[in-house]
C-alpha cells in the first residue's frame, strides 16, 4: 500500500498494500459460505490448486500475464451489480464479513454490562441495522449541527462554525489534524493541509475527459438533490448547487495535483500561528482558534501556504449563503449513509452509481459493518484475533518478515550504484523497520467511547467525537510508536515513515477458501511475501520514505550523487507506467504512482530473493504443471486478481496513487529478467522489456 501519510484507502475493499497468504490459516475453520466461495471459482483436475484453475490458456503469459494468470476467474466472475470492482480482495471480503457478522450478532444477544466491548458490539450493530427507525428520525440526529449553520451571519461566523463542527469529523475549508513531526518524529505536531473539496481530488474540477466532465454535471445535480432533502425548493437547490460548485473550484484551484504532495520537503513550512494569521490567514486567529480546540502549539507546520491564502481570499469576496450551503452539504454529505433511507439512495445516487458504477447498493448489513470498522474497528478486532489468528499465524509471518529483511540486507550489499556510505545508511534503517504483524501487542482504551440505542447516526458522531479527541490529547504527550492505525480485521497493510515501520493487519493474510497446510512456498512467497511484506519494506526506501532516517525524522541521509543516480534509475520507472493507457486518453500518472510503482517492484525482486532460499525451490518440482518460479510469479498475479468498471476505473487514475491492478502486474514483473526466463517472453511481446530499458533500482 502506501504510507499512511499519504492515504490508506479502501473503497468497498480495495486500494490495498499488498495480500498475502495466511490469515486462512487461522480464518479458514469456515461454514458454508467458504463452500459456496469455492463453487464461484471450480478447480479443474489440478489436484485443487488455485494458480492453475485460474488461467486463461488462450492468452500468452508473455503478452498479457495478468490475463493469462487471472483472466480464466475472471471471465467466470463478472462484477456483481451491488460491486464496483472484483477479485481477491472481495473474496477475502466475504469472508471476513461473515466473520464479524458472527460476532456482532453474538454480542447482540450477550445483554453485556453496560460500557463493556460486547455492549458497544452489539447495540451499534442492532441500531444501525434498524432502518425503520433510521427513517423515522429522518435529518433529525444532524439537528443540532444544522442548527448552528443557519446562525452564520458573517464570513467570521462560518469560520467560527467549521471549527465548531470539527469534533464530528467534518474537515471544512482546510484539514486540521495531530501527528508526529516529520523532522522530529518523537514529538507530535499540529499540521494543517489543503482540503475542503467534495470530489476524490482536485483534478476532478478540470479534467477534460468527457466521463470526468459528466461527474462534475452530475456532482452538481447531486449537491441541489440534497439541499432540497433539506427542504429547499428544487428552482433555489439547483442555483445554491451551483455556487458551492464555484466556490470549490476555486478551492481545488489553489490546491497542489496529487504527485505534488509526494514530496515530503515541499510540503513541510513551519510557522507560529500567529505568522500564518499575518502572512496568509488573517481571518483566521489561528491562536485563538487552537485554543479552542484544546491546543497550545508554538509553532504549526503549513503543508501548503499558497492554499491558504487562497482560502483566505476565497473566504473573503464570498457570500455568506454560500458558505452556509457549502457547510450544510459538508455535513450531510458525511453522514447521509447512517441516516434515513431518502439519504442514503442519494448518497449512493452519486458515490456510489456515478464515482464507482455500482448498479445497486450492498446489503445494509455489510454497510453497517464497514461503518462500525470506522467507528469502533479496535472493539471489534480484539475479538476478531481471539477468534480467528492464533499466536502460531502471528509467529510465522513474523519470520517472514525477517527473510524478507535479510533479503533486502543482500541485495543492498550487491547494488554497484550506490556507494558504501548510504549503504550503511540503508543497512542501518533497514535494521531498525520495526514489523507489526497480525494484532496490537497493547490495546487502545476506547472506555470513553459512547455506544447507544438511540440512532446510528448518533452512534457515528459520537465516534467522530472520540476520535477527535483522542486526536487532541496525544499533543503534548509522548509518541506512542506502538499505536495501529489499521485494524486486524482490514484487509490491507501500510508503512509509516514516522515510525519506520510496516504494519501488517491479520486480515492481509487470508487466501480464499484455504488453509496455510494446502498452500505450497511459491504461491506464499509470490502472495504474501512479495506483494504485501516486501512491498511495505520497500516503502522505507522509495521516492518518498527514503527521505526518511532510521528512527523516521524527515532527514536526507545521501551523499548527493547516490540520491542523483536514485532518481536518475527511478524515472525509467516513471515513463515506463506513463506509457499505460486503461482508458482511451487517460494514463497512468508515473510520477503520482512512483512510490507504489517502486514497491511494487522492489517486493517482487524481495519475495523472489527470499523464496529461492527454500527447499522447494532447490528441488525444482513441479505442481500443476508449473516450475516454482513459475509458481512464486503466478501467486504473485493471483494477490492482484480483480476487475473493476469504468466509472470506478476513472476515478481511480485521477485520485489514487496506486496504479490499476493489471498493471501492478504487468508493470513490474516486465523489469524481472527471472520472469522473462520463466515463461520464455521474447522481443516483441507485450511483457518485454530489453535489458538496457528495465528498471534497475534494487
Amino acid at each position: 500500500m502506501a504510507m499512511t501519510t499519504a492515504q490508506v484507502t479502501s473503497p468497498s475493499g480495495w486500494v490495498r498494500a499488498r495480500n498475502s497468504a495466511w490469515l486462512v490459516l487461522a480464518l479458514i475453520m469456515f461454514d458454508s459460505a467458504t463452500i459456496d466461495l469455492r463453487a464461484e471459482c471450480p478447480v479443474p483436475a489440478t489436484g485443487g490448486d488455485i494458480l492453475a484453475a485460474h488461467l486463461d490458456r488462450s492468452v500468452e503469459p508473455g503478452q498479457d500475464f495478468f490475463e493469462y494468470a487471472n483472466g480464466g476467474w475472471l471471465g467466470r466472475n463478472p462484477i456483481p451489480a451491488a460491486e464496483s470492482g472484483w477479485g481477491i480482495g472481495n473474496l477475502v471480503e466475504e469472508e471476513l464479513y461473515l466473520k464479524l457478522r458472527t460476532i456482532n450478532e453474538q454480542a447482540a444477544q450477550a445483554h453485556a454490562p453496560a460500557g463493556s466491548d460486547a455492549q458497544k458490539i452489539g447495540d451499534f450493530w442492532t441500531t444501525a441495522m434498524d432502518e425503520a427507525k433510521a427513517d423515522r428520525m429522518g435529518i433529525t440526529p444532524l439537528a443540532t449541527e444544522l442548527a448552528l449553520i443557519d446562525s452564520i451571519q458573517t464570513v467570521p461566523e462560518a469560520i467560527t462554525v467549521s471549527f465548531a463542527l470539527r469534533p464530528v469529523g467534518m474537515e471544512a475549508f482546510c484539514d486540521i489534524s495531530v501527528s508526529q513531526d516529520e523532522k522530529q518524529s518523537d514529538a507530535m505536531a499540529v499540521h494543517l493541509t489543503q482540503g475542503g473539496l467534495g470530489l476524490p481530488d482536485r483534478d476532478f474540477y478540470f479534467n477534460p475527459d468527457k466521463g470526468i466532465a459528466e461527474i462534475r454535471t452530475e456532482y452538481v445535480a447531486h449537491l441541489a438533490r440534497m439541499l432540497v432533502l433539506l427542504g429547499r425548493p428544487v428552482a433555489e437547490a439547483q442555483t445554491a448547487a451551483g455556487k458551492v460548485m464555484k466556490f470549490e473550484t476555486a478551492l481545488a484551484k489553489a490546491s497542489r495535483k496529487l504527485e505534488e504532495l509526494r514530496d515530503p520537503e515541499k510540503n513541510y513550512h513551519k510557522l507560529t500561528p500567529s505568522s500564518l494569521t499575518a502572512r496568509q490567514t488573517p481571518l483566521f486567529d489561528w491562536d485563538q482558534r487552537l485554543v479552542a480546540m484544546g491546543l497550545h502549539p508554538n509553532v504549526v507546520i503549513v503543508g501548503q501556504p499558497e492554499f491558504f491564502r487562497a482560502m483566505n481570499q476565497l473566504l473573503a469576496k464570498t457570500p455568506v449563503p454560500v458558505l452556509k450551503d457549502y457547510l450544510r452539504l459538508q455535513l450531510v454529505e458525511d453522514y447521509a449513509e447512517y441516516l434515513g433511507r431518502a439519504w442514503v439512495d442519494e448518497d449512493f445516487a452519486f458515490t456510489g452509481a456515478v464515482l464507482a458504477g455500482q448498479q445497486e447498493q450492498r446489503p445494509r448489513w455489510k454497510r453497517v459493518l464497514d461503518a462500525q470498522g470506522e467507528a469502533m474497528g479496535m472493539v471489534l478486532g480484539k475479538r476478531f484475533v481471539q477468534a480467528y489468528f492464533p499466536p502460531q499465524a502471528k509467529q510465522r509471518y513474523t519470520a517472514l518478515v525477517e527473510a524478507i529483511r535479510t533479503a533486502y540486507r543482500e541485495r543492498i550489499d550487491r547494488l554497484d550504484w550506490m556507494s558504501e556510505a548510504t549503504k550503511e545508511k540503508a543497512r542501518e534503517k533497514l535494521a531498525k523497520v520495526t514489523a507489526k504483524v497480525g494484532y496490537p501487542d497493547h490495546w487502545k482504551d476506547y472506555s470513553a467511547l459512547v455506544v447507544g440505542t438511540n440512532s446510528y447516526c448518533e452512534n457515528m458522531l459520537n465516534s467522530a467525537r472520540w476520535e477527535f479527541h483522542d486526536m487532541i490529547s496525544k499533543y503534548g504527550k509522548p509518541v506512542d510508536r506502538t499505536e495501529w492505525e489499521m485494524t486486524p480485521q482490514t484487509y490491507n497493510a501500510y508503512y509509516e515513515p514516522a515510525n519506520n515501520e510496516i504494519v501488517l493487519p491479520a486480515a492481509m493474510f487470508t487466501v480464499p477458501g484455504k488453509r496455510d497446510a494446502e498452500l505450497d512456498d511459491a504461491l506464499v512467497y509470490g502472495y504474501a511475501a512479495a506483494s504485501t511484506i516486501g512491498h511495505e519494506i520497500t516503502h522505507g526506501f522509495d521516492d518518498e520514505g527514503r527521505q526518511f532516517d532510521p528512527v523516521g525524522n524527515l532527514k536526507d541521509w545521501w551523499t548527493p550523487q547516490d540520491a542523483a543516480r536514485f532518481q536518475k534509475r527511478t524515472q525509467v520507472l516513471v515513463e515506463q507506467f506513463n506509457a499505460y493507457e486503461p482508458l482511451p486518453g487517460m494514463h497512468i500518472n508515473g510520477r503520482a504512482s512512483l512510490g507504489e510503482n517502486l514497491a511494487d517492484y522492489g517486493g517482487v525482486l524481495l519475495g523472489l530473493e527470499a523464496f529461492k532460499k527454500t527447499e522447494q525451490y532447490r528441488k525444482g518440482e513441479k505442481i500443476g504443471g508449473f516450475t516454482p518460479l513459475q509458481r512464486f510469479f503466478l501467486g504473485y498475479a493471483y494477490s492482484w486478481m480483480y476487475q473493476e468498471r469504468v466509472e470506478s476505473l476513472r476515478n481511480h487514475l485521477l485520485s489514487d496513487v496506486h496504479a490499476p491492478a493489471k498493471w501492478r502486474v504487468n508493470g513490474p514483473l516486465a523489469n524481472v529478467p527471472e520472469f522473462h526466463e520463466a515463461f520464455g517472453v521474447k522481443p516483441g511481446q507485450g511483457m518485454w522489456r530489453a535489458p538496457a530499458d528495465i528498471v534497475n533500482v534494487w
